[in-house]
This record gives structure tokens, C-alpha cells and sequence, in this order.
């Protein structure tokens, strides 16, 4: 087996791959979207710092624009606008 992680004991890796591949489907959907969940609030929480002053909605239509175009972002930007009386 391959070593997917320099710092980890080659044991421990094989260990922890073999509790993944025992683990229920459900239970791997709940790590999978944990980890999403995750990895999109530390990305979020580093926009926001990397733009100070900016709207909670900025950092957000921000995040869209770089996972998925900035024509995206403009697109939803256009909708929130709309929507608000």
C-alpha cells in the first residue's frame, strides 16, 4: 500500500484505511460532508480575513467566483439584488 501521508506512521495509515473501508456507506457520506463542510469554512474564514471590511455576502459571492466563475458570482449577485426590496 502506498503511503498517502509523509508524517504518518505506515501503520496507523493502514489501520485507518482499513476502518474506512468498514465503515458503512452512510457513515462515509457523514465523513465526506463533514470534511466539505470543513474545508469550505476555513476557506471562507480566509476570505473574510483576506478582505477586511467586507459583507458577509462579499465573502460569500467571492468563494463562488473562485470555485466556480466569476459569471457565476455575477449571476447570483444579480438574483440577491433583485430579491431585496
Amino acid at each position: 500500500m502506498e503511503q498517502a501521508f509523509s508524517d504518518t506512521d505506515p501503520e496507523t495509515a493502514r489501520v485507518h484505511l482499513e476502518l474506512l473501508r468498514a465503515s458503512s456507506p452512510q457513515r462515509r457520506l457523514r465523513l465526506a460532508f463533514s470534511l466539505s463542510h470543513t474545508t469550505m469554512s476555513l476557506s471562507m474564514g480566509g476570505l473574510a480575513q483576506s478582505l477586511p471590511g467586507a459583507s458577509s455576502q462579499d465573502v460569500a459571492l467571492r468563494f463562488v467566483a473562485l470555485l466556480y466563475g466569476p459569471q457565476l458570482a455575477d449571476e447570483v449577485r444579480e438574483h440577491l439584488a433583485a430579491r431585496t426590496p
